[in-house]
């Protein structure tokens, strides 16, 4: 089986020399600036395109795209149009992710809730996934995966998951077969999250990290095959990272590296499955973290590694 390796938002590496820009509402209330805004855009299409650059030198073959590359995209009185304007950009851009087979995927925050009792909170995720479709669909991306968490149980899971179908069956088509759910580390585990992807036909994200603090009745691999089947055929994508530390109160949060041997262990418990799986590191050292870990891995196993971030097991 093959495992690719990837990253989230952008490269430490590129600290000195790019960065994305954004601007708060406050600011913008304060000097409505449109072209500020048009300024901002494309300073960052073009961050995104020496991000590219770097992805494909180095053979990453798939990050995380950042919700941010758009500021205020959703705010109304703005009225933004961030398509049009900018289709020689998106062209460039989707050239270079078509031609080096790259994949790339969006995660909206936290705050972006199907199920909320709060209808204007329900309204506001609604805009928020229209907005990440249409950067994906702008960059010609064929499969468009926007990750989402299940969300909110404030009046017990049972309720909060058939506000979640009946919120996802009415969002247009192209936006629900871009969802994908992932298990989160407080509320809805890996069980709870795979009985609604089965549900509703749609694809899941394990987060071993998210597994390790909030478990579901069994051990992992009880689950990893059904797991494998809601993506039907497609390549399965999986989120690692190592706790902070081992203390209760920082076990949640990401370390700024990932743990070999904690690491090892997963793949161990993939190996089974003989499924081609990608990976996406979610440390904090980003990209450095990444090429730690190759070279970690190369140490202690015999994993044929077939570029930078791919390899054999």
């Amino acid at each position: 089986m093959i495992i690719r390796l990837g990253y989230v938002y952008k490269p430490l590496t590129l600290d000195d020399y790019i960065s994305f820009k954004t601007t708060s509402y406050k600011s913008f209330k304060e000097n409505p600036n449109q072209n500020k805004i048009e300024k901002i855009i494309l300073d960052n299409l073009h961050t995104l395109k020496e991000i590219l650059k770097y992805n494909i030198k180095n053979n990453i073959h798939f990050f995380r795209l950042s919700s941010s590359i758009i500021p205020l995209a959703t705010l109304n009185e703005l009225n933004l149009d961030y398509i049009l304007p900018y289709q020689n950009e998106y062209k460039e851009l989707s050239n270079m992710i078509l031609e080096n087979n790259l994949r790339i995927d969006m995660h909206p925050d936290q705050y972006t809730i199907l199920n909320s009792a709060r209808k204007e909170v329900i309204d506001n995720a609604i805009k928020i996934l229209n907005y990440h479709y249409k950067i994906l669909k702008a960059l010609k991306i064929p499969n468009k995966e926007i990750i989402l968490h299940i969300g909110s149980a404030t009046f017990g899971k049972s309720l909060h998951l058939k506000k979640f179908k009946n919120t996802f069956n009415n969002l247009p088509i192209k936006v629900r077969k871009s969802i994908i759910l992932e298990n989160d580390d407080k509320t809805y585990n890996v069980e709870d999250t795979l009985s609604l992807c089965k549900d509703l036909d749609i694809p899941l994200v394990l987060d071993y990290h998210h597994n390790m603090t909030n478990p579901s009745k069994h051990d992992i691999s009880y689950y990893l095959d059904d797991i494998i089947k809601t993506w039907h055929g497609k390549r399965p994508k999986m989120h690692f990272s190592s706790p902070k530390s081992n203390q209760k109160k920082e076990y949640r949060y990401h370390n700024d590296y990932i743990n070999s041997d904690d690491f090892i262990n997963f793949l161990e418990k993939l190996k089974p499955l003989n499924t081609d799986i990608d990976i996406m590191l979610e440390a904090k050292q980003k990209d450095l973290a990444l090429f730690k870990l190759v070279r970690e891995l190369k140490y202690k196993t015999n994993y044929k590694f077939i570029d930078e971030t791919t390899f054999e097991i």
